[in-house]
């Protein structure tokens, strides 16, 4: 380990939000059709180098007019640039796009239960926590020969509360392994004391962390007029893989029943770039 007291890293971002009350474009004045959580894993020892790889995307693309970079803001050629100097970096990006047209309306109480009104949220979060500490505890054992330390860091947003996340989580570990499920979170990266939840402008981490939600945020939302697949496929060179490749580790679409789900043809793009495959 690093004279830190962790080895990796993962920054979080997230473009969307988590309302299901009303759901576009079945609402015409309904929340967002996607939710899109996304990480960044840095190893420690280049954490420090996050602000100077901030700074070189900045000056590239010129957007030095605020101190933050909000990749929202930037035009669709910066969009692209900023996200193919990303794609250069040694970092791994993880991206879940939830769709939740099927989820309109729906209430669960038990999942309410342990993580609170903003359940849906946590229960995303934990999909990409569940392949980031895979990632990590494969990732640490082949290299490190011991189990790593992962470090979390939120970008802090209005109307989450991240106690009732980490209240989640401790539910999730008393639970232990999951019956029937391919996947789950794994606790021996994780340390709750290195869970933080930071104002976007105050880390270079979760703005490089933006550039990945938003670009496949862009990438989702068809109907948006500034819709558009480059930003996200510019990131391929760094998206998690695992045996199979990055479908189901990197970029995770849910629900699960992809078939079911009622992507446009736009949509599908993506998600067909990352490996995904679509009945006719």
């Amino acid at each position: 380990m690093s004279e830190l007291d962790y080895d990796y890293v993962l920054y979080i971002d997230e473009a969307g939000d988590d309302g299901l009350k009303r759901v576009m474009p079945i609402d015409p004045n309904g929340s967002s059709e996607w939710l899109v959580i996304s990480g960044l894993l840095v190893r420690s020892e280049d954490v420090a180098k996050c602000r100077t790889w901030l700074e070189e995307i900045r000056s590239d693309i010129k957007a030095l007019q605020s101190g933050t970079l909000h990749f929202r803001k930037l035009s669709d050629q910066k969009r692209v640039r900023a996200a193919s100097m990303l794609s250069q970096l040694p970092v791994r990006a993880f991206t879940v796009c939830s769709n939740k047209k099927n989820m309109r309306g729906y209430k669960n109480e038990r999942a309410a239960v342990a993580g609170g009104k903003q359940w849906f949220y946590n229960w995303v979060v934990r999909i990409l926590m569940e392949r980031a500490t895979n990632y990590c505890l494969d990732n640490s054992r082949r290299k490190l020969h011991r189990d790593g330390i992962m470090k979390v860091i939120f970008s802090a947003r209005g109307g989450h509360s991240y106690g009732h996340t980490k209240a989640y989580w401790t539910w999730l570990r008393a639970q232990g392994k999951p019956l029937l499920s391919l996947h789950e979170m794994r606790f021996e990266v994780l340390r709750f004391r290195l869970v933080e939840y930071v104002p976007h402008y105050a880390e270079a981490g979760l703005q490089l962390a933006d550039i990945v939600a938003s670009a496949f945020y862009q990438a989702v939302e068809s109907g948006s007029k500034r819709w558009s697949v480059e930003s996200a496929s510019a990131l391929d060179p760094i998206m998690a893989r695992g045996p199979n490749g990055i479908v189901d580790v990197g970029l995770v679409l849910q629900p699960h029943k992809i078939d079911t789900i009622g992507l446009t043809e736009q949509q599908r793009i993506i998600f067909e770039h990352y490996g995904y495959y679509f009945r006719p």
